[in-house]
């Protein structure tokens, strides 16, 4: 009867512990987490952060001059090409046709608001020919995503 009692009191003070864990403490920690690196990259305990995401658009600028739209797109390529040099575009590419008017996504690091973001995307001449329009949203995701640029510098053999 001793034992019974103190197999039952064992159970109560484990099933009174298992009720009052937080989700953290049955997190399954990391074997391969590497502290300077998450750090590095702004990582939070999740291996994410926050970015912001553009969708750009076709702009409400439907000029038949192609000398002023060859121009803004070039620029806005020169553009992007300095955003990543500086830390702040991570990730950029087209999408294929769509119905949906969508013409390609950026996602921008490094910035802390949105009227920082609308002001890096105000250096496009795309869109401040209104060639390109955009939507910007927060985004969260992996810390880890400025980490594949040094890699697909190594991988195009023709540059547009």
């Amino acid at each position: 009867m001793k034992y019974l009692y103190l197999l039952l009191s064992l159970l109560a003070v484990n099933l009174a512990t298992a009720q009052t864990k937080s989700p953290k403490d049955s997190a399954v920690g990391n074997p391969h987490y590497d502290k300077a690196l998450a750090e590095k990259l702004g990582a939070d305990d999740y291996g994410m952060k926050s970015y912001f995401l553009v969708i750009l658009k076709t702009g409400s600028n439907t000029t038949a001059d192609k000398t002023m739209v060859s121009e803004s797109f070039r620029g806005h390529m020169e553009n992007m090409n300095k955003l990543v040099a500086a830390g702040k575009l991570i990730v950029a590419g087209p999408f294929g046709k769509n119905e949906l008017g969508y013409r390609g996504i950026f996602i921008l690091d490094k910035v802390k608001t949105v009227e920082e973001a609308r002001e890096l995307l105000q250096t496009d001449p795309a869109i401040k020919a209104n060639l390109l329009a955009y939507d910007l949203l927060p985004w969260y995701g992996s810390a880890a995503l400025p980490e594949y640029l040094p890699f697909s510098d190594k991988i195009w053999k023709i540059n547009p």
